[in-house]
């Protein structure tokens, strides 16, 4: 609530720079004169001398009789006068804005005045409290500047107008919408001078924005970062309670308390200062809500009395301005103060304090559900006249059409054709892309259904290893072996989310895969890995734990454990999309022995996600009684 305060103010800055309506036709000098006068008024600064006389001349030409004949001067002249009198706070500034808008809005094109003059009435509603009116004329406004067809607006405008409907936006619940247009002023106020207060306002509401849609802080920290530079170079033209707002989101958003309670503190001691200077009830309300924040932030790191003092400052606040404190803010007041009853141990205070916070919800809900309705009736009605003007212009247009049907027939039914003619392209086109789309889904199925079956497979031979160093007593290798298995897991079960993995990740887990199984068969064998010269292996990406089982294939049935001299070797060979893995084991000793014959089922399982891997991929299979066996890979990779 506190942000939505100190930003609120920035709601009354004018977008007042009009520039001259001129007609492409032949002007009387009158009109030329007229034009000169408004010209001049408009860049006058205003003051608290020249005040009177300045409203004194816009009222005597709203008046004239060659503005009143002219729309734009008409629109313009009042819209300059809705400036002066919502700078003074009267009530005249919304009529005098409408009458512009009545003059403009039936007319075509204008698009810069009209954005102007929705933005005027969405800051006159927004002042009134009326948001739900407001945000629909700030939104038109907006439209009319993002679509870009408001030529001769200012950078400073654009951005203000944004801003504006931003920041409605925000506190209407409609958080994407806040953060597209925060975003599209962030390349706007580059060109803003030093010290523009829209520097600021982007910056502060861009950091907001993302907090509310809770976004990771190293988000926010960009902007943050920009904001603290913004405050550094200008200190003296920017409101430092900004900086720390927004640090405090910032922070609320790291889940780090102690440096939200540190900026609080320091943004305590300017709103008292404030406080203490100016009599307002927006800063009121800011330091009251301070209170009840770093009180809510003091029970949570258990700290009860300071909670307690900062409770007590808010509630004397409230003891001298009862009628002031906005009810949002009483809701936040309450709930620290139940939360401090809780951590006292007062169970009976804090219940009586929800109940009281449940009545006080219920009332708001009900007053702003009113106001709501009332809101939404006024916007039906708002709605209804823009489309009684839609109808009338499209009336206009229909009649322009009739006219051209003969010519225009034969062009249609041939732009019919050839978009028909796209149409059955493109749903065929649509179909093949579909279908291979499919496919490709499908196999990726296969393969990480596959490869959660091998996940067992290696789980299960790893775990026998450990039972059998427990069942020798052998404790110490049982422990570097779990700690060397339990990496080796954790590294399988990271590759196995992954549908491609690096070259060099899927190396490092193979090596640990072997150093684990010569501590299982302590030592009876040695291994050499030979890696692509000349190569980035970070960016050649493979299917993962596929090499894997045929390298455990390789130690258990191609060497001889006993003799505690068997080798394997592991040689990669990248060759365009194409890597070839050649796994060759130095064979049994004695090799008339025969092997118990069993089913492999990694063997299984890799052969299928062999086969899946596409037309590319294959498995060789050397057998020699005397040198080994050989395997030979092709995987298809990508970079």
């Amino acid at each position: 609530m506190s942000i939505l305060n100190r930003i609120f103010p920035w709601l009354l800055l004018p977008l007042f720079s009009i520039a001259c309506a001129r007609k492409n036709d032949a002007l009387s000098p009158d009109h030329d004169a007229i034009a000169a006068e408004i010209k001049t008024l408009e860049d006058q600064k205003l003051n608290a001398a020249n005040g009177d006389s300045i409203k004194q001349a816009w009222l005597k030409l709203d008046q004239h009789a060659t503005v009143r004949k002219d729309t734009m001067l008409a629109a313009r002249v009042k819209y300059c006068l809705a400036r002066l009198y919502a700078m003074s706070g009267q009530d005249s500034a919304l009529f005098f804005v409408q009458q512009a808008l009545e003059l403009i809005e039936p007319t075509t094109g204008n698009a810069k005045y009209k954005a102007l003059i929705y933005n005027g009435i969405g800051n006159i509603r927004s002042i009134e409290a009326k948001q739900r009116e407001a945000g629909y004329y700030y939104n038109k406004a907006a439209t009319i500047v993002l679509s870009d067809t408001a030529s001769g607006l200012s950078t400073e405008a654009k951005s203000a107008i944004l801003l504006s409907a931003a920041q409605n936006n925000l506190s209407s619940f409609q958080y994407n919408l806040a953060e597209k247009m925060n975003r599209s002023v962030l390349p706007l106020v580059d060109s803003l001078p030093e010290g523009h207060i829209n520097r600021q306002r982007v910056l502060v509401q861009m950091i907001q924005t993302l907090n509310t849609l809770q976004r990771p802080a190293k988000d926010i920290a960009p902007f943050l970062h920009q904001l603290e530079e913004l405050h550094a170079k200008n200190p003296d033209k920017y409101n430092i309670s900004f900086l720390y707002d927004s640090k405090i989101q910032y922070y609320e958003t790291a889940k780090k308390p102690d440096s939200i309670l540190h900026y609080e503190l320091l943004k305590i001691a300017i709103d008292e200062r404030l406080h203490q200077q100016t009599a307002s009830s927006i800063l009121m309300n800011n330091l009251f809500v301070d209170y009840s924040n770093v009180a809510a932030i003091y029970v949570s790191l258990n700290k009860p009395a300071l909670g307690e003092k900062f409770i007590r400052k808010a509630s004397k606040l409230k003891a001298q301005f009862p009628k002031l404190i906005f009810p949002n803010n009483e809701i936040t007041f309450q709930n620290s103060l139940a939360a401090v009853y809780r951590l006292q141990g007062k169970n009976k205070a804090a219940i009586d304090v929800l109940n009281h916070l449940v009545q006080l919800q219920r009332g708001i809900y009900q007053s702003e559900n009113t106001q709501a309705i009332a809101e939404m009736n006024a916007l039906y009605q708002l709605q209804a006249k823009d489309q009684s003007i839609r109808i009338l212009n499209e009336n206009i247009k229909i009649n322009k059409l009739q006219l051209q049907k003969n010519r225009l027939g034969l062009i249609i039914s041939s732009l019919a054709v050839i978009l028909l003619i796209i149409i059955l392209f493109f749903l065929f086109y649509s179909f093949r892309q579909r279908r291979s789309i499919q496919e490709k889904e499908k196999i990726l199925l296969q393969q990480q259904l596959l490869r959660t079956q091998m996940e067992p497979h290696f789980i299960f031979n790893t775990l026998s290893a450990v039972q059998s160093f427990m069942r020798l007593d052998k404790k110490e290798n049982a422990i570097k072996y779990l700690n060397r298995f339990s990496r080796l897991l954790r590294s399988n079960l990271e590759l196995s989310r992954e549908n491609l993995v690096p070259l060099n990740e899927e190396l490092e887990t193979l090596e640990n895969y072997l150093i684990l199984q010569q501590m299982r068969f302590e030592d009876a064998f040695h291994y050499h890995i030979t890696q692509p010269e000349d190569q980035d292996l970070s960016a050649v990406m493979l299917p993962p734990m596929l090499i894997q089982p045929y390298v455990e294939n390789a130690i258990l049935h191609g060497i001889n454990l006993e003799t505690g001299d068997g080798s394997i070797d592991i040689e990669f060979t990248l060759s365009e999309d194409i890597l070839q893995v050649t796994i060759k084991d130095s064979g049994k000793v004695n090799p008339d022995i025969p092997e118990i014959t069993h089913r492999s089922l990694s063997g299984t399982i890799s052969r299928e996600r062999m086969q899946l891997l596409g037309k590319k991929a294959s498995v060789q299979i050397t057998k020699n009684p005397t040198a080994g066996t050989t395997v030979i890979l092709h995987i298809p990779v990508t970079y």
